[in-house]
């Protein structure tokens, strides 16, 4: 008739929900909080315009895309790794670790004294998204300006009303040609010309085709406008039209002076726009002062020139830069692993900070090789860069691949002939045609 019930174990239940409830509760706020410091820490960063180092995005960027790849092919046994040494070596995440707790690059020294010495981290870059080619997280190295310059804001500050003073040329009037230094693409192709290709240092040169031993090749014939050039020749090839300047400044200006070079381009880029109004996508093209084991990547033995995608931090749009440059770099790393060294970003304290990208939202800086490389390792890197471009400039213009002349030729009397014949054939059928 009587059940005895045992109190003290029922007490002992009640004790471990309450704990566990508690426990629960406890990860639930944490986790909010966590989610909650996160965002603020978003927020926070773009308003603060910080190194992305310091947000997700920043590690995502140090971590190259082979790395993700072979982290799921250890869940996934299906899915193949990818080619040669592992991105997982202890080295590397040693590598990784360090850099991203004391932002000390262990195969830079030079960083090791950078947060100390007051200056001597001035000119380093941001990486915003690296590349397969560029595993050290090594940035663009630019070459001092002269010493007799070296006063002046670098790459930057308005220049002097003093004519002798370096000032930018002043905007012409347009004309109804192209002037005689702006390069078209070829009038036979009927191609709307949606490509600009311009070079704020277009004097910047190679060691091996100059013949000679030098910390920055230039020449004012053998220079980067060639790798330009020949960049605007294989947009055509694939049907996209572009106009290519090889304004040689430092001849053609009074007063010239290294430091606004980009004010200086800034007119050229301004009146291509206003010559040629289908222009959408802007590329200068520049050479990096890096050494050949820094510059260069060997695909199925054939060398190419290595890319870096410059981002200027100062325009207040840069993101929207970044993100096309973005679209190159994920097909680079995709179709020609190596070759890309990543997106980099600069403020005004790594030099001009603007770059003239905020006259486009689709334009970027592209630092193709370094002082080592030869001119032919560019024009490897030109052709793919072509093929990669001109995907996106269809994606985005609907433009379509055009036909050679000799194929026009062909596909213009082929329907020529069928006509005559067709028009034949009813003739006869006629009531007059048999009288």
């Amino acid at each position: 008739m009587f059940r005895t019930v045992n109190i003290a174990k029922w007490k002992q239940k009640w004790m471990q929900t309450l704990l566990m409830g508690r426990t629960f509760l406890l990860l639930s706020i944490a986790s909010a909080m966590f989610f909650i410091v996160l965002g603020l820490g978003g927020l926070l960063e773009q308003k603060l315009d910080s190194s992305p180092l310091t947000s997700m995005k920043g590690v995502a960027a140090q971590l190259s895309t082979r790395l993700f790849v072979d982290m799921l092919a250890m869940e996934m046994p299906n899915l193949p790794s990818g080619e040669g040494e592992s991105s997982l070596t202890r080295t590397q995440i040693a590598q990784f670790l360090v850099q991203m707790a004391t932002n000390v690059n262990l195969l830079d020294p030079k960083s090791l004294l950078a947060g100390e010495v007051p200056g001597l981290n001035r000119e380093q870059a941001i990486p915003l998204r690296l590349g397969v080619g560029n595993q050290s997280a090594k940035g663009p190295v630019d070459y001092p300006s002269l010493p007799a310059e070296s006063a002046l804001p670098e790459h930057g500050g308005e220049p002097t009303d003093d004519p002798g003073g370096g000032a930018p040329p002043q905007t012409e009037s347009v004309q109804p040609q192209a002037p005689s230094n702006t390069e078209r693409s070829g009038s036979s192709f009927d191609l709307k010309e949606y490509v600009f290709i311009y070079h704020s240092h277009n004097r910047e040169s190679w060691n091996p085709e100059l013949k000679k031993e030098s910390a920055n090749p230039n020449d004012s014939k053998i220079n980067v406008t060639l790798v330009g050039k020949h960049l605007q020749k294989e947009l055509q090839k694939r049907g996209i039209g572009a106009v290519h300047s090889n304004q040689d400044y430092s001849s053609t200006i009074k007063g010239y002076s290294w430091n606004y070079s980009y004010k200086y381009s800034k007119q050229t880029v301004k009146q291509a726009m206003a010559e040629h109004q289908d222009l959408q996508f802007f590329f200068d093209i520049h050479r990096d002062a890096l050494r050949r084991k820094d510059s260069t990547v060997e695909i199925d033995g054939t060398s190419y020139a290595q890319v870096y995608f410059v981002i200027g931090r100062a325009n207040p749009d840069w993101r929207e830069n970044e993100k096309f440059a973005k679209e190159i770099h994920d097909r680079l790393e995709n179709k020609y692993p190596g070759i890309s060294r990543g997106i980099w970003g600069k403020s005004t304290a790594q030099g001009n900070g603007e770059y003239n990208q905020s006259l486009s939202p689709n334009s970027v800086i592209m630092e193709i090789g370094g002082i080592d490389n030869t001119l032919e390792e560019n024009y490897r890197t030109a052709e793919v860069l072509a093929e990669l471009i001109a995907e996106i400039v269809r994606e985005k213009t609907n433009a379509k691949p055009v036909m050679k002349p000799e194929q026009k030729e062909q596909s213009r009397q082929a329907p020529v002939q069928a006509p005559d014949r067709n028009t034949a054939s009813r003739k006869n059928t006629q009531p007059g045609a048999n009288g």
